[in-house]
């Protein structure tokens, strides 16, 4: 990660007197590791397996943990150590936003061990304490930005210390900072416009769906999906949309927070819009409330969106056009999006109560990734959860 954080878990980890060894892929990772106890991977893919499998057997690993299980230096490393009986804790950006990170073993998002059963969250649930109150704390864009420039610039070295790293991004970072520096600036000017088109939609009483949109280049698109890019979601979608809704329907696309802008999501869905003859039954909004839309909304169609939760809970009917943690009966819709238009219902109230609470009590910790408060927090709360022998999840499995 572009973090100190995998730092400060291994500090923490060795004062309780774990031994801790770091495997370095490219400079950016050298850059962040000052904990010693670490080996350079130079090599490709091919011989991946081989290496780490020296250094299971050579160090006497019992664990390994990770940041995303999808990324190609990481499948090696999970499949294998499956198979030599190791431990894999997965690391992920957190299932509920903010103030919380995601770890599990084994695997996260449609690789997680949760079961989509909505009967063993109910049963679960009903024996579990109400979850902890969130500890909140702030942590500014630019800390992360900084984190993330900062382990990118280390990049300038990876042709001569590391040749053979390739990065799991479709984009370079180069790239992705140009297209933060065109966007981030122009929010400021949409953010009057988006808001004023919000007041308008709620105050007329229409009926309305949203379509969060997500970020293409993410493992939960390019992995867990049947789409490569928005525009395929977006199409999707508005297809459907123009056959089978309301005719007073409208449909709101609301943009990422942290797309790059690189890609013209308003240029797409004009086109798209156009092309299915709803052009006026459409809205596009960079910025805006959320939560006060999906209040208000007929219904929520996501990929499988941490949006998804969200609505959920704020009693939205919800559509999922992948297999989140959170698609099963009395969640989400189990029919075809063409049937959602006109059918979808609310989710159970009570489930989705449990569901929150399992989900944060087997999965969440309370923590960030790149502000120290946060970092501190999600430290202190994993080291407890790497330690034990079993994980929560697994002792209600």
């Amino acid at each position: 990660m572009c973090s100190p954080f995998f730092l400060r878990l291994a500090q923490s980890l060795k004062a309780d007197g774990h031994a801790v060894h770091k495997i370095h892929f490219n400079a950016g990772d050298w850059l962040y590791w000052s904990g010693g106890g670490a080996s350079h991977y130079r090599g490709g893919l091919a011989h991946l397996q081989g290496f780490l499998d020296q250094k299971y057997r050579q160090l006497g690993i019992t664990d390994q943990v990770l940041f995303g299980d999808c990324r190609p230096v990481h499948r090696p490393a999970v499949e294998h150590g499956r198979a030599l009986g190791l431990r894999t804790h997965v690391f992920e950006e957190g299932y509920f936003r903010p103030h919380w990170v995601t770890l599990e073993r084994e695997g996260v998002n449609t690789h997680s061990l949760l079961p989509r059963d909505p009967q063993w969250f109910m049963d679960v649930g009903r024996r579990l304490p109400e979850a902890a109150a969130v500890q909140p704390f702030h942590s500014p864009f630019r800390v992360r930005a900084g984190h993330d420039i900062a382990y990118h610039s280390a990049g300038f070295w990876n042709p001569l210390a590391y040749p053979r790293y390739r990065t799991h991004s479709t984009i370079t970072a180069a790239t992705e900072y140009a297209g933060y520096a065109r966007r981030l600036p122009m929010l400021r000017w949409h953010a009057p416009r988006d808001n004023a088109l919000i007041e308008r939609l709620l105050q007329s009483g229409a009926p309305f769906y949203v379509l969060p949109l997500q970020l293409g280049s993410d493992a939960q698109i390019r992995e867990h999906s049947m789409f490569n890019d928005m525009a395929e979601v977006m199409e999707f979608v508005l297809a459907s949309f123009a056959r089978h809704a309301p005719a007073r329907s409208r449909l709101v696309v609301k943009n990422h927070p942290l797309d790059t802008g690189l890609e013209n999501h308003r240029r797409t869905l004009r086109g798209l819009a156009a092309r299915f003859d709803v052009a006026d039954r459409v809205d596009y909004i960079e910025t805006g409330n959320l939560d006060a839309l999906l209040m208000r909304a007929r219904g929520t169609v996501t990929v499988n969106s941490t949006v998804g939760a969200i609505s959920l809970g704020l009693n939205c009917p919800t559509m999922a056009l992948s297999n989140p943690i959170y698609q099963m009966p009395g969640l989400t819709f189990q029919g075809t999006l063409d049937d959602f238009w006109r059918k979808g219902t609310a989710p159970d109230a009570e489930l989705v109560r449990h569901f929150r609470n399992v989900v944060v009590h087997t999965t969440q910790v309370n923590g960030g990734f790149y502000c120290r408060d946060g970092i501190a927090l999600a430290v202190q709360g994993s080291h407890r959860l790497l330690a034990a022998e079993r994980s929560p999840l697994e002792e209600w499995l």
